[in-house]
């Protein structure tokens, strides 16, 4: 098939959308598809890819990380396409792809799918503060109705997400694909590079956090997690990855604590070397985020045979099974430090939680069963269109 891919996001922002964007990708195409992405242009970004087209972008004043497509560079792009040059097209965000997605539906007559990637439920207030949070989730929850309602199929990356959206009101066909991990992710990372890197003892208790570091991810529940913790590992660390709006305010909550000695905030890490290795070499990764339609992270962390301790709620929930790569937190801080605790203390039950979770990471999370699964989804769509057709010319 030629699928057009459109996102308001794409490396070199890192992110769970760009993440399943090139997962899913480089699996279909591997199958054989050809795929064709249309992204923002970053000032700084890697040397031009031949399935990408970059669209001419600005600034977003109230969210400094992403960049906004302009309209008329879209609407360029959109009227050089030729009819029959896709049989289907991919939206990834909600803003300008989104419409710009419409668009090429409409005039190339082919299927829409739209992947909901991103619950904005619980993620609008905190980029625009000034609205109450009661008005924002009201917004999010219309807009999304919305949105759905306008495309052929949606794709939800768990169940869970797919309840949401049918509680909205949203009556399109759901296909609940999540997002799989590629290879890359199971070649075992250097764990010992990693912590002798950054002057992390061989023995030193090591707790990881991978994820944008913003106000949705709950990082400040792993701060408060972690002063109870120290009461009885004092020499425990928490390594916060990743970069974001909500910087600023942990380090600030990190000093008030005292906890400088007891977390390291390190950026961004390089995917294909970096990131592995952090997490080959944490003992846990933990997280607390209640707002994620899947929880990629969680996978990978398990694909390093990393034991993960995180609260099930949404699209982790999906993921979570007990002692097959994870301990399940309640949303509870007490709770969730004693279920890090146990893995702290009790060395082969974490080795036997962490290899169970690589096994089961290998077993239900390719990125090419996946992708397989996409495929179907598309294909069902463009037979659909193409019936429709017939009975409408016949």
């Amino acid at each position: 098939m030629n699928i057009l891919m459109i996102s308001d996001v794409y490396f070199p922002r890192v992110n769970g959308v760009s993440t399943s964007i090139c997962t899913f990708a480089e699996s279909l195409m591997a199958q054989g598809h050809r795929v064709h992405l249309v992204a923002p242009a970053y000032p700084t970004q890697p040397q031009s890819v031949a399935w990408i087209t970059r669209i001419d972008a600005r600034k977003i004043v109230f969210d400094p990380e992403d960049y906004l497509m302009k309209w008329s560079a879209l609407k360029a792009f959109i009227d050089g396409l030729q009819p029959c040059e896709y049989d289907v097209v991919h939206i990834h965000t909600p803003f300008m792809a989104h419409y710009a997605g419409l668009r090429v539906g409409k005039k190339l007559n082919i299927p829409v799918v739209e992947t909901y990637h991103t619950f904005f439920e619980d993620y609008l207030h905190h980029y625009l503060p000034w609205i109450p949070r009661q008005i924002a989730v009201s917004i999010a929850r219309k807009v999304s109705k919305t949105q759905c309602q306008q495309v052929d199929a949606i794709v939800s990356p768990s169940a869970q997400m797919r309840d949401v959206l049918t509680q909205y009101g949203v009556t399109k066909a759901i296909h609940v694909i999540p997002t799989g991990l590629d290879a890359s992710r199971f070649v075992m990372g250097d764990a010992a590079a990693f912590r002798e890197k950054y002057q992390i003892p061989v023995q030193r208790p090591l707790l990881m956090y991978v994820g944008r570091v913003a106000y949705e991810k709950n990082i400040q529940f792993l701060l408060e997690m972690l002063t109870l913790v120290i009461q009885d590992h004092p020499e425990v660390l928490l390594v916060i990855t990743g970069e974001g709006p909500a910087e600023s305010m942990l380090k600030k909550m990190t000093k008030e604590k005292s906890l400088q000695s007891n977390v390291l905030f390190l950026g961004y890490l390089d995917r294909e070397v970096g990131l592995n290795a952090a997490y080959a070499a944490a003992d846990i990764f933990v997280f607390a985020s209640k707002s994620e339609t899947q929880g990629l992270v969680l996978l990978e962390a398990m694909a390093q045979a990393t034991p993960v301790v995180a609260i099930a709620e949404l699209g982790t929930a999906s993921i979570l099974v007990r002692e097959r790569g994870a301990l399940i937190a309640n949303d509870n801080e007490l709770h969730f430090a004693e279920q890090v605790q146990t893995l702290l203390i009790d060395h082969q039950l974490r080795q036997r939680v962490g290899e169970a979770g690589k096994l089961y990471v290998e077993q239900v999370w390719s990125s090419e069963a996946q992708a397989h699964k996409l495929n179907d989804c598309y294909q069902q769509l463009f037979q659909q269109a193409h019936k429709s057709l017939r009975v409408r010319t016949a």
